[in-house]
């Protein structure tokens, strides 16, 4: 019986059998699933969504550094922007206050008050300088050791007498992710000041914020830095140094305020940067913000409006009557002022320099500011009539707020100037919510005819309108 052989002549042979025997094996047993697409094998290399969460008051932690000189005559300026109810804050002492109204006890209205760890092993080698300031900056790791949880987002450190808007600092810090190495605050106002420490440190009077993933590795090495940089002035030095050692660099906000000048800070309020207002230092140094207060009692005045809309406070608006030749500049809940004339916009953001220098003997150096100013003459007559915040009353979609004129002047004046005694500025609440990643100033109109009081109405400009005097 003959047997039957396939011998293949070569290896080629072979493999076009197996082909065959493959492309009938797929014709017969078609596929089931879907072939894979590009997206689709790309996708595997891509990282799971995260799951963003909304940052709240609560998820702050106020760290304040305060003293027992200090702290009894500070603490109204505290209760302006702590709520027990919502704010995590702690104040840190050198030592327990005591004394006849010393406030001993722990107050309710106020945080919670931690005596600071000893500092003693550290140098300090600034020549007339503050031993005090190691113990401030160590304040970032006692403050940050006793909370660290997923509950706190964002550790915020900031001076007794640094008044914040909390709820303006939400909003801004909501738009960065806490678990990336950040570091924001602001620079001084004062040129000078930058120059002899840096301009790229957040100045400790103003407040910063810390992340919480930076905050957990700068405890770690925090003492180590305090050991390098006995030679540095201030507590924000010290822990600038440390985050540049880290690799981390300043994110700049304007909104803070270390207030690095003296006097009047009209020019100052009147101009404010479109950025929200985030805090304000120094109220014992500066003059009281509106005429006819004591220092806090207008840091009170300022907050009946903060309470009311602080995401629109300071916020400056410019609008024009034509008829009339007259130029109107509203910093919403401070001041109104009211120009004869045309005056251009980018002359009304400059700020006018009604303050003077941090250092009290000014030279060239010393007068020099990190914006730009115009100068504020002292003659009444060459200045705007300027009407200052008295009162705001609430609506459930809009409010309005009254300016009244608190100096009489004989100057001459224009018509629609003359007899004028009230503003009234008409706005929605909490319209610039929406605005912080990409401001746009806001337009406004002038209700006429007007005489003791003119009405205001604010709003957003149109696409393409400019804000500039009609011809």
């Amino acid at each position: 019986m003959a047997i039957f052989r396939f011998i293949p002549s070569s290896i080629k042979d072979i493999c076009l059998i197996i082909s065959f025997f493959f492309i009938f094996y797929l014709l017969s047993h078609p596929l089931t699933s879907p072939i894979p697409t590009v997206n689709t094998v790309f996708s595997v290399f891509q990282p799971p969504p995260t799951t963003v969460t909304t940052t709240t008051i609560r998820h702050l932690l106020f760290s304040i550094a305060s003293s027992q000189k200090s702290y009894v005559n500070r603490k109204p300026y505290i209760r302006l922007w702590y709520s027990p109810n919502s704010t995590n804050a702690v104040v840190f002492l050198d030592r327990p206050v005591t004394g006849e109204n010393s406030g001993a006890t722990e107050e309710s209205d106020l945080p919670p008050v931690v005596i600071s760890g000893d500092t003693s092993r550290f140098p300090y080698t600034f020549p007339r300088g503050l031993r005090s300031a190691i113990r401030v900056a160590r304040i970032v790791k006692e403050a940050i050791e006793s909370r660290d949880s997923d509950d706190i987002k964002w550790y915020i450190f900031g001076d007794d007498d640094t008044v914040f808007i909390t709820e303006n600092l939400v909003r801004v810090l909501n738009n960065y992710d806490p678990d990336k190495w950040i570091y924001i605050g602001s620079n001084s106002e004062s040129y000078e000041q930058n120059h002899l420490h840096s301009f790229k440190m957040a100045f400790g009077g103003g407040g910063f914020a810390i992340s919480r993933s930076l905050g957990r590795v700068l405890v770690r090495v925090l003492d180590s830095c305090l050991m390098r940089y006995p030679h540095v002035y201030g507590s924000d030095s010290r822990v600038y140094s440390c985050l540049v050692e880290l690799g981390v660099e300043l994110t700049n906000v304007p909104g803070f305020h270390q207030v690095d000048v003296r006097g009047n800070l009209f020019g100052i309020l009147a101009a404010h940067p479109l950025s929200p207002l985030l805090s304000l230092h120094h109220f014992d140094i500066i003059d009281p913000i509106f005429p006819g207060y004591t220092k806090l009692e207008a840091v009170r005045h300022l907050f009946k409006a903060v309470k009311h809309d602080p995401a629109r406070i300071l916020q400056q608006t410019v609008c024009y009557d034509s008829s009339n030749s007259i130029t109107v500049s509203v910093s919403w809940g401070y001041a109104v002022q009211v120009f004869d004339g045309n005056r251009l916009l980018p002359d009304l953001i400059e700020v006018q320099k009604t303050f003077s220098s941090w250092r009290r003997k000014e030279n060239f150096f010393s007068s020099l500011h990190m914006f730009n100013t115009r100068d504020y003459s002292k003659n009444l007559c060459k200045s705007p009539e300027v009407y200052f915040f008295e009162d705001v009353f609430p609506d459930e979609k809009n409010s309005y707020t009254v300016y009244k004129r608190k100096v009489l002047t004989n100057c001459s004046r224009s018509n629609g100037i003359r007899n004028l005694i009230n503003i009234k500025v008409f706005s929605g609440v909490d319209a610039e919510i929406k605005q912080i990643n990409a401001p746009r100033r806001q337009c406004c109109e002038i209700v006429r005819p007007y005489n003791e009081t003119m009405i205001i109405a604010l709003r957003s400009c149109r696409t393409d309108e400019l804000i500039a005097m009609n011809p």
